[in-house]
């Protein structure tokens, strides 16, 4: 059974791509280093996707999605970083009603870096394939205002990335995945 974080590399215009998408992806990166530096291992297993291609049309998610769907029934829940990595204030979840009464338990643990909410709808277009199909789906929450100052411009460098603003996304990312991934039941679909 899979949890699966993700973010994409696929910054192919003006900008280096460090926060569109480069900061999803290192948080899901780190998500994971963290649980292996804590020597912590999960019931189910933990997988990183760094999705290429999507500003190309999903091409990368669109392949994957074929070359995995056979296993769709393993797959716990799907998780994308795709709208820059300010400061988090919670996620974005498709599910049911019980799997999304577990997300709110879940974000309750978060209550010390005051991240708890769960928002209506996961977005992203690379696990839109498996939310399609009654995966259920999570996404980063944060502050989007200066978002559309640096996508897609000359501008999205790393001198945007806030380093205790990515610390707070990357916790919460370890902390849904690793619990999800270590309950003892996959969340109901």
């Amino acid at each position: 059974q899979i949890v699966l974080v993700s973010g994409h590399l696929d910054s192919w215009d003006v900008g280096q791509g460090a926060m569109d998408d480069g900061g999803g992806a290192f948080i899901s990166w780190e998500a994971l280093s963290l649980i292996k530096d804590l020597g912590l291992r999960p019931k189910r297993t933990l997988r990183l996707v760094l999705w290429t291609a999507e500003e190309q049309g999903g091409i990368g998610a669109e392949q994957y999605y074929q070359l995995h769907k056979e296993n769709i029934s393993n797959f716990d829940i799907v998780m994308e970083s795709d709208e820059g990595t300010f400061k988090p204030s919670g996620l974005g979840f498709t599910g049911n009603a019980k799997a999304r009464d577990i997300m709110k338990e879940i974000m309750a643990l978060l209550q010390p870096i005051n991240v708890t909410d769960v928002y209506d709808s996961a977005d992203g277009t690379d696990i839109d394939y498996w939310m399609r199909d009654g995966v259920p789906g999570a996404s980063l929450r944060d502050d989007l205002s200066k978002y559309f100052w640096f996508h897609h411009s000359q501008g999205d460098t790393m001198t945007v990335q806030d380093p205790n603003q990515m610390n707070l996304c990357a916790a919460v990312w370890t902390v849904v995945s690793y619990v999800i991934a270590d309950m003892e039941e996959m969340l109901p679909r």
